[in-house]
């Protein structure tokens, strides 16, 4: 017999086992492949997570110098569609031209689509980045990681080492979440039999949606707004009397601190010329704590990993305009590992609705 009652959002329902990702939101603890988060980022860089997510499934899995030689390479053969993906993206912003940009890639390309994925992203940002700065493409070094590559494309030299290692850090952080909207997406395309890269295509568009990836940006207009400590307080109190939504704060499944906060908190303060920023950010984060304590009793609320990926990827000198893009070059490992996942159950992912509207006579 069909069920029939209707659970909009999904909540609590079990769509498939993966051994990609645990997402403990009553402990306030993220899992990959065994490892909990802070021994991950402590242990492994972006290739390191990407190689763990991808053992047992593609070219790669488990071998992180296979996986950075294999991204660089990537990135190589990406530079060679940077003109074209120029000559096609003027006016879009920086998420509209990785949509274009992943579109243009053939299924018939001979690379491994999980390295030319990987090794796309990082190429078309910055090239799209450097246009609206009015500076030609730089090209890719096989030598370098992909953080440290990344910098240098959009800096125009190497960054120093404690800013490529802040931003490895944070693409490592937010490379696998277990089922959230745009994994979800890539799984469903997946089952079709769509392929890798439309898989991801797919993932990307469902990030574009300001509910899912568009919160780092406005935590600094928040920021920017309160200017003074001081002002915290009443800020919140307004906000909450406008009804008005606080970014940072909040997760649909954390029902405590997220840990990705911690991972990057502390990413941030090892970044020079960023103390006062950090000691200012930290002091509105506990007002606004307070403020949530006191305007939405019984709920528990805490900060999430957008707040301090905007202090982070600020003091990193990305612009605002370009964290949901630069989110995804992180998260495309854990697209592509849940791709291959879910090509290996085979199965179509085909849901039934409860049809609520009018029948003949």
């Amino acid at each position: 017999m069909l069920q029939t009652r209707v659970n909009s959002g999904l909540d609590g329902i079990i769509v498939a086992d993966t051994v990609m990702s645990e997402v403990d939101g009553e402990e306030g603890r993220l899992v990959v492949r065994g490892h909990a988060l802070p021994e991950l980022v402590a242990t492994r860089g972006f290739e390191g997570v990407a190689a763990l997510l991808w053992t047992d499934y593609a070219t790669g899995g488990g071998d992180e110098a296979a996986v950075t030689k294999g991204l660089a390479k990537a990135r190589v053969r990406a530079f060679k569609d940077v003109p074209k993906l120029l000559a096609a993206t003027e006016g879009l912003t920086p998420v509209e031209a990785l949509r274009v940009g992943l579109g243009m890639l053939p299924d018939s390309d001979p690379l491994p689509h999980h390295f030319l994925v990987c090794g796309a992203l990082p190429v078309f940002l910055a090239a799209v980045l450097n246009r609206a700065k009015g500076l030609s493409p730089l090209a890719p070094d096989l030598a370098l990681t992909t953080a440290q590559d990344l910098l240098r494309m959009i800096r125009g030299q190497r960054a120093g080492e404690v800013f490529e290692k802040g931003l490895d850090t944070y693409l490592a952080t937010v490379a696998d979440h277990g089922f959230n909207a745009s994994t979800f997406t890539g799984r469903v395309v997946a089952s079709t039999q769509a392929g890798l890269i439309s898989s991801v295509l797919a993932a990307l568009c469902a990030l574009k949606g300001p509910l899912h990836g568009g919160a780092p940006g406005p935590v600094l207009d928040m920021l920017d707004e309160i200017g003074d400590s001081a002002r915290a307080e009443a800020w919140f109190d307004d906000a909450f009397g406008k009804g008005t939504t606080l970014m940072g704060f909040g997760h649909r499944i954390y029902k405590v601190r997220d840990p990705r906060a911690d991972v990057l908190k502390a990413a941030v303060a090892t970044l020079p010329a960023t103390a006062g920023r950090l000691a200012f950010a930290s002091e509105v984060e506990q007002g606004a704590i307070a403020a949530l304590r006191r305007h939405k009793p019984g709920r528990r609320l805490d900060t999430n990993v957008e707040y301090y990926t905007a202090l982070l990827l600020e003091a990193l000198e990305i612009p605002r305009e370009a964290f949901t893009a630069l989110f995804a070059v992180g998260r495309a490992a854990g697209w592509c590992a849940h791709v291959f996942e879910q090509e290996k159950g085979g199965r179509i992912i085909r849901p039934q609705s409860n049809y609520v509207g009018p029948r003949p006579a």
